[in-house]
């Protein structure tokens, strides 16, 4: 994996062709490696996220979903509309849970 980090609104993400058209290579999809299954929803991804003992945390802010791991300091913040769900959000997913989820491409 190659390409440059950047730093957007206090999230790190990895920008693999900066510049580049996101027509080019098709768009970015959060994988649940498991199933094979393209997380489409919040809903989705909230099941999974359960499964591996995220739980709910609530800050506060309307504007945020957010998950926290008791087991550990990990800490998962996103956008409340599911269509402002990018690539920053999707590696910081998976970062944090490696080897059940990926980042490809649809």
């Amino acid at each position: 994996m190659s390409g440059v980090w950047v730093f957007k609104n206090g999230v790190a993400g990895l920008v693999e062709k900066p510049g580049a058209d996101s027509s080019e290579g098709g768009r970015k999809v959060l994988i649940y490696l498991p199933s094979s299954e393209v997380i489409a929803s919040y809903s989705d991804l909230e099941s999974k996220l359960f499964s591996l003992g995220w739980e709910r945390f609530y800050s506060g802010d309307p504007n945020l979903l957010e998950f926290q791991k008791n087991s550990a300091v990990d800490f998962i913040s996103l956008p409340k509309d599911f269509g402002k769900f990018n690539s920053i959000y999707m590696y910081d997913i998976a970062i944090k849970n490696p080897n059940v989820f990926e980042v490809g491409k649809m």
